[in-house]
């Protein structure tokens, strides 16, 4: 494995060791969130340096967090204030979409701009919402830039989740400190799971949400965050990589998991059963290992960022994989059905989408020569680019960098892993 003008060369090898994994991007930023609307200092503890937090960082000290960084310790010191009219989210989803109702909630006008791909994602799901909540939102054709002016007075409103939940966990978190108590209405809600994680960490941090029968929201208006000290527990996007290294070529133990956590990902362990692998689980370490290969069939819908890696490892598989939820991957990086299509044909596969379900077909050999597979600066396709290069091929992916988004060390924690 080496690394040569932002691209990373995998070749084939078989996988073994232990590794831990980086604390929870989703859970982090949340966090971040919370402690910055807490009266006092918060201590946010975990090894937490991807893109993602670093933009959370940035946003909630332009809205007025004081923040520290040591080593694997985050101090905040509480205090929403804006410094700054404008604020970059850089390229994180969850930022742009969680902080704009925050940014909301002080009079305005604050300005959330964005880089790379999270310039050309939805943010119109915020706008009718805000707006019914007693703040102004604007966007740019539907993207970003995105101006609110605020300040947020809760109320009663309707939320469109049917395209992300990140929206409503922005909405969850500004309005416990509104004047008004709230009622929010959601339709077509996707990735439960994020916002169970939404609801659970706020209660941590002393707020109180009631999620009522149809998705029914009520948020007491009035309330105070809880200053803590909080653990941000590992994070299982990044781990369904590694792990998924083991299901392909030898075995693999991440430490840090929590298997009993709200993270929508912690699915890609009975998934790796389903497929047959062999899954061992002790305390907070998770060990999969190649077992006896089987296609297998997975509803993704609540956890799409497992697409990519779990269609790197149904490659590998006899027979034909399914995997249902495609209407969830329009929104990410990239359009992650198109480019999977795109890149994994260059090994040979046959890929196809049936309806809302995308249907692998595993290869019969390995490509005669290397290939360049281009992510198309989506982290999650790198990553599984790598796993199936250990079991097909040597592959070249280029633009490699965009790792950082979420896992900066993934490419030389795999080569510490892998023997050739």
């Amino acid at each position: 494995m080496s690394e040569q003008h932002q691209t990373v060369v995998v070749s084939p090898a078989m996988v073994s060791g232990i590794i831990n994994v980086p604390s929870s991007k989703s859970y982090f930023q949340r966090a971040v969130a919370a402690a910055l609307l807490a009266e006092g200092e918060c201590v946010l503890e975990g090894n937490m340096r991807c893109a993602d937090t670093r933009a959370a960082i940035g946003v909630a000290e332009a809205l007025g967090a004081r923040i520290t960084v040591d080593g694997g310790i985050v101090t905040v010191r509480g205090g929403l204030s804006p410094i700054r009219d404008e604020v970059s989210c850089g390229e994180s989803g969850l930022c742009i979409r969680m902080f704009t109702p925050i940014a909301a909630l002080v009079k305005g006008p604050v300005t959330l701009t964005a880089i790379g791909s999270l310039a050309t994602r939805p943010l119109t799901m915020l706008v009718d919402p805000i707006s019914a909540l007693g703040a102004r939102c604007v966007t740019t054709n539907g993207h970003a830039p995105i101006i609110v002016s605020g300040p947020l007075q809760g109320g009663v409103a309707t939320v469109d989740g049917s395209i992300s939940s990140q929206s409503l966990t922005g909405l969850l978190t500004a309005l416990p400190l509104a004047p008004n108590d709230s009622r929010l209405t959601v339709n077509g809600l996707t990735s439960r799971p994020y916002i169970e994680m939404t609801v659970a960490l706020l209660r941590d941090f002393g707020i109180t949400v009631n999620w009522r029968e149809g998705d029914i929201f009520e948020i007491p208006g009035r309330q105070r965050y809880t200053p803590r000290r909080y653990r941000v527990e590992g994070d299982w996007s990044s781990a369904a990589a590694l792990l998924a290294a083991g299901a392909v070529a030898g075995s693999v133990t991440v430490c840090g998991l929590n298997v009993h956590s709200a993270q929508a990902d912690r699915a890609v362990l009975d998934i790796f059963r389903m497929a047959g692998a062999t899954v061992l689980v002790n305390g907070d370490a998770v060990t999969v290992s190649t077992g006896n290969p089987r296609p297998f069939v997975a509803d993704l819908t609540d956890c799409p960022d497992l697409f990519p890696v779990l269609s790197a490892l149904a490659l590998t598989l006899p027979g034909t994989s399914r995997l249902t939820g495609v209407s969830r991957l329009h929104h990410k990086e990239s359009d992650r059905a198109v480019v999977l299509q795109r890149e994994f044909a260059k090994l040979g596969a046959i890929i196809t989408v049936d309806g809302d379900t995308l249907v692998l077909n595993g290869l019969p050999k390995r490509p005669s020569a290397s290939v360049t597979i281009d992510p198309h600066g989506d982290h999650r396709i790198a990553m599984a680019a790598a796993v199936a290069a250990l079991h097909y091929g040597t592959l070249h992916i280029r633009g490699a960098h965009c790792v950082d988004k979420s896992y900066p060390d993934f490419f030389s924690d795999l080569a510490r892993l892998s023997r050739s």
